[in-house]
């Protein structure tokens, strides 16, 4: 289950908090002791003591009020869900039917996905992401950490082939690439797992070239989908996506 969002003035003071214990080693402890003296304190106790330090830092980091964050915190997280932001089209069917219809954990899986992942974690969707090279998944974790999406991407290790999800999935977004390079039976057992996983009113996105053969991996794929599921593919001959829904029983 993903975790249960956080409010904004909750962030903020967190943000506050960790700006300030940042920068307090800096801080020389007699600059607070003169501050309460001046202020004619006669008991410096610890706690008050504390107190200023914080007060000193956060009036010499200029750290905005919560009024000015929020402002701040709200025009960034809007900018961050902008698909342009991640290199994607405003009609790519991630944009289109996965950030309609998820509202849970998101399965992103095989090379040519990094950005669905992150766009996806900046709408607040659960991603777990698996299959990607090292040096790829490294960068996505650190591009996630940058933009303060984190909590909600979850890089896995393995493949398709190995993956069993331990909570129902609300999307798979997928490369062809990365069902291709498994063998038959380990492709059949991946994608019945993934289809009893879906929750209904789920989508599978299999996106890629189709070409050679990749094309019979296409073929293969939307035959395995049983009644209950609705397929259909998008885009140009040789480069589309396959749309699977999951109906609601």
């Amino acid at each position: 289950m993903p975790p249960r969002p956080r409010s904004l003035r909750y962030e903020y003071e967190l943000h506050v908090e960790a700006e300030i214990e940042n920068y307090k080693e800096s801080i020389p402890r007699h600059e607070a002791v003169a501050a309460l003296e001046r202020e004619a304190q006669l008991s410096l106790t610890e706690m008050l003591l504390c107190e200023e330090v914080d007060r000193i830092i956060f009036r010499r980091l200029r750290l905005p009020s919560y009024a000015t964050w929020r402002r701040r915190r709200v025009k960034a997280a809007a900018e961050l869900r902008r698909p342009e932001r991640w290199g994607l089209s405003a009609d790519a069917p991630v944009v289109r039917t996965v950030v309609q219809s998820a509202d849970g954990s998101v399965l992103v899986a095989g090379r040519g996905t990094e950005n669905s992942v992150l766009y996806l974690a900046a709408h607040g969707c659960d991603v777990l992401t698996i299959g990607g090279e090292e040096d790829v998944m490294a960068r996505v974790l650190s591009q996630a950490e940058a933009a303060g999406l984190s909590a909600h991407v979850h890089a896995l290790g393995g493949t398709l082939g190995s993956f069993t999800p331990d909570a129902p999935l609300r999307a798979v977004v997928c490369s062809l690439s990365a069902l291709a390079a498994l063998s038959k039976s380990e492709r059949a057992r991946a994608i019945a797992m993934l289809q009893r996983a879906t929750a209904d009113g789920g989508i599978h996105l299999v996106e890629g070239v189709v070409a050679g053969r990749s094309t019979r991996v296409l073929d293969e794929l939307m035959s395995s989908y049983p009644a209950g599921w609705r397929v259909s593919m998008e885009g140009e001959p040789g480069q589309g996506t396959m749309v699977a829904w999951k109906e609601v029983a």
